[in-house]
């Protein structure tokens, strides 16, 4: 199993999370699609639910919630970059043209976090880790795998993260019109143009969770009444499809090519 046991590099993407309409039924979605085991946690943290893979965390789920006349943010998957200081991040975020939809906050002894969007509106979470440094498990079946920057504007995007985290944007060698963004010369996520999305898409950050078998899970997920946003088909990395589940987060599967 491969297991992370030392903090994220900052910039690294550490965690997901998806704030569900009915949590619950996002509980039995994941659990039957991916594996996880999870519960609603205690209620200083809103029943936030860290699902667990093999023992493991892998991502959270919780209960959406907004404030009185404030509407409802959509069903989406969050990803979050990590950082050693996330009141410095948040500084640098907002100097590099950033928008802030949740100012740095304490999340017990665990942590300390933000949700900011990009100057092309890509939201994405920050996470500062205490007692909890994000997902014990990556790159194995029901993990997460992969997180993806579309945006369109690749110039400002590289000077945004490069200025706010300190990562870097460069071309795939092999690969048309895509990029790895790397974190100390590492890969840790890609970014492509949203000209390759439906006309209309806003800029965002797209989830990857790795299956065994692409064709099998898309089958198991629309039966389970999810959405194929993309079916399942080959490219650089492996095999992939992008999906919703039932509440319409988004998200996709891949099943990584052999070395």
């Amino acid at each position: 199993m491969p297991e992370v046991t030392t903090p994220y590099a900052t910039g690294t993407p550490c965690w997901v999370d998806l704030m569900a309409r009915d949590q619950q039924a996002a509980l039995d979605f994941y659990r039957d699609l991916l594996g996880w085991q999870g519960t609603p946690g205690p209620a200083e943290f809103g029943g936030y639910a860290v699902c667990e893979l093999n023992g493991k965390a892998a991502a959270g789920i919780g209960p959406v919630m907004a404030p009185e006349g404030v509407p409802e943010p959509p069903t989406v998957w969050t990803g979050y970059l990590a950082s050693t200081d996330a009141q410095a991040t948040q500084d640098a975020i907002v100097a590099a043209g950033g928008t802030l939809l949740a100012p740095v906050m304490d999340v017990g002894d665990l942590g300390r976090m933000l949700v900011a969007a990009d100057p092309q509106g890509a939201v994405f979470g920050v996470w500062q880790p205490g007692a909890f440094f994000g997902a014990q498990v990556v790159n194995e079946p029901g993990a997460l795998t992969w997180n993806e920057l579309h945006t369109s504007d690749l110039p400002g995007a590289t000077a945004f993260y490069g200025e706010a985290f300190g990562i870097e944007i460069e071309p795939l060698e092999g690969a048309d019109a895509y990029w790895e963004l790397r974190v100390g010369g590492r890969p840790v996520g890609g970014a492509t143009l949203l000209a390759n999305d439906p006309p209309g898409t806003p800029a965002h950050w797209l989830t990857y969770f790795a299956v065994d078998d692409v064709d099998s899970s898309v089958d198991a997920l629309v039966k389970r009444n999810g959405t194929v946003l993309a079916p399942p088909f080959d490219m650089i990395a492996g095999r992939m499809a992008v999906v919703a589940d039932p509440q319409g987060a988004p998200f996709a599967l891949v099943t990584p090519a052999s070395p």
